[in-house]
């Protein structure tokens, strides 16, 4: 099998999206624990700090304090996603790993908005005003990126045939 049609189980992706919830939860319980909201801690002097904020809005402060409306907006992503994921058994790789992606980042954000009322963000590049983020807003743009490349290489494979 060529590396254009490698595939990808569904369990797998399932498998993929949880350990990503995890360690997303899992960093933001020990930044919540070791930061306080006053304090940076640089990590990658020069490159990469950790700053505590809370987020009630979505991506560069959109919709700020609409925590409600995100968290059920978050639901119906994830509901969405694990219905396109439980239809089928297997999925060409970067689809199956942007769907892990996104539904691991969904419910991540999705879990803070629902417990806490707002989104732990901790991750702060130090070279350039970007919004700080954290590990599930990365997946969540991996999966952005995963879906470009399996879109790519559909079309390309679709070109060569």
């Amino acid at each position: 099998m060529s590396r254009s049609h490698r595939m990808i189980r569904r369990r797998l992706v399932l498998l993929i999206g949880l350990l990503i919830l995890l360690l997303d939860q899992v960093s933001k319980y020990w930044a919540r624990s070791h930061i306080s909201p006053a304090q940076v801690q640089p990590f990658v002097p020069g490159l990469l700090q950790f700053r505590l904020v809370r987020n009630t809005g979505a991506a560069f402060s959109m919709l700020s304090d609409a925590t409600s409306l995100l968290g059920i907006l978050s639901l119906l992503v994830a509901i969405g996603l694990l219905g396109w994921i439980w239809r089928s058994k297997r999925f060409h790789l970067w689809l199956g790993l942007a769907l892990a992606f996104l539904l691991g980042g969904t419910l991540g954000n999705g879990i803070d908005r629902w417990q806490l009322g707002y989104v732990t963000d901790f991750l702060e590049l130090v070279p350039f005003r970007f919004p700080i983020f954290n590990g599930a807003d990365i997946a969540i743009n991996l999966a952005v990126l995963c879906f470009a490349i399996d879109a790519f290489s559909q079309r390309h494979g679709q070109a060569k045939s």
